[in-house]
Protein backbone atom coordinates (compact mmCIF):
# COMPACT_ATOMS: atom_id res chain seq x y z
CA UNK A 1 0.00 0.00 0.00
CA UNK A 2 3.16 2.66 0.82
CA UNK A 3 5.02 1.00 -1.90
CA UNK A 4 7.61 0.07 0.54
CA UNK A 5 10.08 -2.80 -0.96
CA UNK A 6 10.36 -5.55 0.63
CA UNK A 7 13.72 -6.73 1.99
CA UNK A 8 13.96 -10.65 2.32
CA UNK A 9 17.99 -10.08 3.83
CA UNK A 10 16.11 -8.71 7.12
CA UNK A 11 13.58 -11.92 7.19
CA UNK A 12 14.07 -15.43 8.72
CA UNK A 13 11.65 -18.46 8.42
CA UNK A 14 11.37 -20.31 11.19
CA UNK A 15 9.75 -23.78 10.78
CA UNK A 16 7.61 -24.74 13.85
CA UNK A 17 6.85 -28.32 15.32
CA UNK A 18 7.50 -31.69 14.09
CA UNK A 19 6.46 -32.72 10.50
CA UNK A 20 7.06 -29.48 9.09
CA UNK A 21 7.91 -29.66 5.37
CA UNK A 22 10.48 -27.26 5.89
CA UNK A 23 9.31 -25.38 2.99
CA UNK A 24 11.22 -22.40 1.50
CA UNK A 25 9.96 -18.90 0.83
CA UNK A 26 11.45 -16.60 -2.09
CA UNK A 27 9.59 -13.34 -2.16
CA UNK A 28 11.07 -10.36 -4.54
CA UNK A 29 12.96 -13.48 -5.85
CA UNK A 30 15.43 -13.67 -3.04
CA UNK A 31 15.28 -16.93 -0.93
CA UNK A 32 14.89 -16.15 2.50
CA UNK A 33 16.92 -17.91 5.29
CA UNK A 34 16.15 -20.32 7.39
CA UNK A 35 16.57 -19.86 11.35
CA UNK A 36 16.63 -22.54 14.07
CA UNK A 37 15.50 -19.98 16.73
CA UNK A 38 14.05 -16.45 16.87
CA UNK A 39 13.84 -13.75 19.02
CA UNK A 40 10.56 -11.78 19.32
CA UNK A 41 10.43 -8.76 21.90
CA UNK A 42 12.74 -10.26 23.61
CA UNK A 43 11.93 -13.74 23.96
CA UNK A 44 13.38 -16.40 22.05
CA UNK A 45 12.44 -19.60 21.08
CA UNK A 46 13.25 -21.99 18.97
CA UNK A 47 11.76 -24.48 16.01
CA UNK A 48 10.82 -26.94 18.71
CA UNK A 49 8.85 -24.36 20.86
CA UNK A 50 11.22 -25.19 23.53
CA UNK A 51 12.57 -21.98 25.75
CA UNK A 52 15.46 -23.38 27.10
CA UNK A 53 17.55 -20.93 25.28
CA UNK A 54 15.81 -17.95 27.21
CA UNK A 55 15.43 -19.21 30.67
CA UNK A 56 19.50 -19.66 30.12
CA UNK A 57 19.88 -16.19 29.16
CA UNK A 58 17.52 -14.88 31.39
CA UNK A 59 19.66 -16.65 34.20
CA UNK A 60 22.86 -15.18 32.88
CA UNK A 61 21.96 -11.75 32.99
CA UNK A 62 20.33 -11.96 36.45
CA UNK A 63 23.52 -13.70 37.78
CA UNK A 64 25.59 -10.89 36.39
CA UNK A 65 23.02 -8.18 38.25
CA UNK A 66 23.68 -10.75 41.05
CA UNK A 67 27.51 -10.72 41.13
CA UNK A 68 27.50 -6.91 40.35
CA UNK A 69 25.51 -5.94 43.43
CA UNK A 70 27.31 -8.37 46.02
CA UNK A 71 30.53 -6.47 44.83
CA UNK A 72 29.51 -3.44 45.17
CA UNK A 73 27.71 -3.88 48.55
CA UNK A 74 29.41 -4.03 51.65
CA UNK A 75 26.44 -5.03 53.96
CA UNK A 76 24.78 -8.15 54.04
CA UNK A 77 22.23 -7.13 56.05
CA UNK A 78 18.81 -8.12 55.14
CA UNK A 79 17.07 -5.04 54.87
CA UNK A 80 19.41 -3.77 52.51
CA UNK A 81 20.57 -7.03 50.00
CA UNK A 82 16.53 -8.27 50.31
CA UNK A 83 15.09 -5.12 48.57
CA UNK A 84 18.22 -5.42 46.20
CA UNK A 85 17.62 -8.50 45.23
CA UNK A 86 13.84 -8.37 44.43
CA UNK A 87 14.34 -5.13 42.48
CA UNK A 88 17.41 -5.92 40.05
CA UNK A 89 17.95 -9.60 38.96
CA UNK A 90 14.66 -11.32 39.94
CA UNK A 91 13.10 -8.87 36.99
CA UNK A 92 15.33 -10.66 34.31
CA UNK A 93 13.79 -14.32 35.85
CA UNK A 94 10.22 -13.11 35.86
CA UNK A 95 9.71 -10.71 32.71
CA UNK A 96 6.57 -11.99 30.69
CA UNK A 97 7.18 -15.12 32.74
CA UNK A 98 3.51 -16.02 31.75
CA UNK A 99 5.12 -16.30 27.62
CA UNK A 100 8.08 -18.12 28.37
CA UNK A 101 7.58 -20.13 31.62
CA UNK A 102 10.12 -22.92 32.17
CA UNK A 103 9.09 -26.55 30.81
CA UNK A 104 11.66 -28.67 31.90
CA UNK A 105 12.59 -29.22 36.26
CA UNK A 106 16.24 -28.25 34.64
CA UNK A 107 15.36 -24.99 33.49
CA UNK A 108 13.18 -24.30 36.64
CA UNK A 109 16.60 -25.80 38.79
CA UNK A 110 18.63 -23.18 36.54
CA UNK A 111 16.47 -20.08 37.73
CA UNK A 112 15.81 -21.37 41.32
CA UNK A 113 19.69 -21.34 41.39
CA UNK A 114 19.76 -17.65 41.22
CA UNK A 115 17.39 -16.67 44.21
CA UNK A 116 18.83 -19.68 45.97
CA UNK A 117 22.10 -17.68 45.56
CA UNK A 118 20.87 -14.45 46.57
CA UNK A 119 19.14 -15.43 49.83
CA UNK A 120 22.53 -16.88 50.42
CA UNK A 121 24.27 -13.67 50.25
CA UNK A 122 21.47 -12.33 53.49
CA UNK A 123 24.11 -12.58 56.97
CA UNK A 124 22.90 -15.20 59.62
CA UNK A 125 21.26 -17.46 56.56
CA UNK A 126 24.33 -18.46 54.85
CA UNK A 127 23.86 -21.88 57.03
CA UNK A 128 19.98 -22.64 56.86
CA UNK A 129 18.79 -24.70 54.18
CA UNK A 130 16.90 -22.68 50.85
CA UNK A 131 13.31 -23.84 52.12
CA UNK A 132 14.54 -22.03 55.41
CA UNK A 133 15.86 -19.07 54.35
CA UNK A 134 12.75 -18.41 52.56
CA UNK A 135 10.33 -19.00 55.59
CA UNK A 136 12.40 -16.50 57.57
CA UNK A 137 12.54 -14.01 54.69
CA UNK A 138 8.52 -14.49 53.83
CA UNK A 139 9.45 -15.42 50.41
CA UNK A 140 8.07 -17.80 47.86
CA UNK A 141 10.32 -19.98 45.62
CA UNK A 142 10.50 -18.97 41.78
CA UNK A 143 8.40 -21.68 40.57
CA UNK A 144 5.44 -20.51 43.38
CA UNK A 145 5.66 -16.94 42.42
CA UNK A 146 5.23 -18.12 38.70
CA UNK A 147 2.17 -19.46 39.60
CA UNK A 148 0.73 -16.64 41.49
CA UNK A 149 1.38 -14.71 38.62
CA UNK A 150 -0.76 -16.64 36.69
CA UNK A 151 -3.27 -17.22 38.87
CA UNK A 152 -3.51 -13.41 39.33
CA UNK A 153 -3.18 -12.60 35.36
CA UNK A 154 -6.19 -15.79 35.07
CA UNK A 155 -8.24 -13.22 38.19
CA UNK A 156 -7.90 -10.20 35.76
CA UNK A 157 -9.26 -11.89 32.64
CA UNK A 158 -12.20 -13.91 34.05
CA UNK A 159 -13.36 -10.51 36.18
CA UNK A 160 -13.16 -8.78 32.39
CA UNK A 161 -10.19 -6.49 32.76
CA UNK A 162 -9.23 -7.43 28.90
CA UNK A 163 -13.19 -7.04 28.01
CA UNK A 164 -12.25 -5.92 24.06
CA UNK A 165 -10.02 -9.01 23.29
CA UNK A 166 -11.40 -10.44 20.69
CA UNK A 167 -9.46 -14.27 21.62
CA UNK A 168 -10.94 -15.69 24.05
CA UNK A 169 -8.40 -17.95 26.43
CA UNK A 170 -10.51 -19.66 28.53
CA UNK A 171 -14.01 -20.99 28.68
CA UNK A 172 -16.20 -21.70 31.11
CA UNK A 173 -17.08 -25.33 32.03
CA UNK A 174 -20.61 -26.30 32.89
CA UNK A 175 -20.65 -27.69 36.86
CA UNK A 176 -23.05 -28.59 39.35
CA UNK A 177 -20.75 -29.07 42.41
CA UNK A 178 -21.12 -26.44 44.76
CA UNK A 179 -18.09 -27.51 46.50
CA UNK A 180 -16.37 -26.14 43.73
CA UNK A 181 -15.47 -22.16 42.98
CA UNK A 182 -18.25 -20.63 41.00
CA UNK A 183 -16.18 -19.94 37.73
CA UNK A 184 -14.54 -23.20 36.83
CA UNK A 185 -12.65 -23.15 33.62
CA UNK A 186 -12.82 -26.01 31.13
CA UNK A 187 -9.66 -27.79 30.98
CA UNK A 188 -8.52 -28.90 27.55
CA UNK A 189 -6.58 -31.44 26.53
CA UNK A 190 -3.44 -32.16 23.85
CA UNK A 191 -0.79 -34.46 23.14
CA UNK A 192 2.29 -32.17 22.24
CA UNK A 193 3.72 -31.34 25.79
CA UNK A 194 4.67 -27.52 24.76
CA UNK A 195 0.99 -26.67 23.76
CA UNK A 196 0.06 -28.13 27.68
CA UNK A 197 2.42 -25.78 29.24
CA UNK A 198 1.13 -22.64 27.33
CA UNK A 199 -0.46 -20.56 30.01
CA UNK A 200 -4.19 -20.64 28.88
CA UNK A 201 -3.73 -24.29 29.48
CA UNK A 202 -1.73 -25.04 32.35
CA UNK A 203 -3.42 -22.42 34.77
CA UNK A 204 -6.66 -24.61 34.13
CA UNK A 205 -6.20 -26.94 36.70
CA UNK A 206 -4.96 -24.76 39.62
CA UNK A 207 -7.96 -21.74 39.11
CA UNK A 208 -10.55 -25.09 39.46
CA UNK A 209 -8.77 -26.07 42.51
CA UNK A 210 -8.91 -22.35 44.40
CA UNK A 211 -11.02 -21.95 47.09
CA UNK A 212 -14.23 -20.14 46.16
CA UNK A 213 -13.43 -17.24 48.90
CA UNK A 214 -10.64 -16.49 46.38
CA UNK A 215 -12.43 -16.38 43.62
CA UNK A 216 -15.41 -14.82 44.99
CA UNK A 217 -13.16 -12.10 45.62
CA UNK A 218 -14.64 -8.44 44.54
CA UNK A 219 -11.11 -6.85 43.80
CA UNK A 220 -7.31 -7.79 42.85
CA UNK A 221 -5.60 -5.91 45.30
CA UNK A 222 -8.15 -6.23 48.52
CA UNK A 223 -9.01 -9.86 48.76
CA UNK A 224 -8.05 -12.21 45.90
CA UNK A 225 -4.13 -11.87 46.44
CA UNK A 226 -3.96 -12.44 49.87
CA UNK A 227 -6.44 -14.92 49.87
CA UNK A 228 -4.48 -16.59 47.48
CA UNK A 229 -1.50 -16.44 50.32
CA UNK A 230 -3.23 -18.71 52.18
CA UNK A 231 -4.26 -21.22 49.16
CA UNK A 232 -0.92 -21.90 47.09
CA UNK A 233 0.81 -24.10 49.39
CA UNK A 234 -1.69 -26.64 48.60
CA UNK A 235 -1.74 -25.98 44.76
CA UNK A 236 2.59 -26.92 44.18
Amino acid sequence: MNLLKFNSTDCKVLHLCQGNHRYQYRPCYEWTESSPAEKDLGISVDEKLDVTQQCTVAAQKANCTLGCSKSSVASRARKGILPLCSSLPRPHLESCVQLWSPQHRKDMELLERVQKRATKMIQGLENLYYEERLGKLGLFSLEKRRLWGDLTAAFQYVKGAYENDEVKLFTRACSDRTRSNVVNLQESRFKLDPRKKFFAVKVVRHWNGLPREAVDAPSLEVLFQARLDGALSNLV
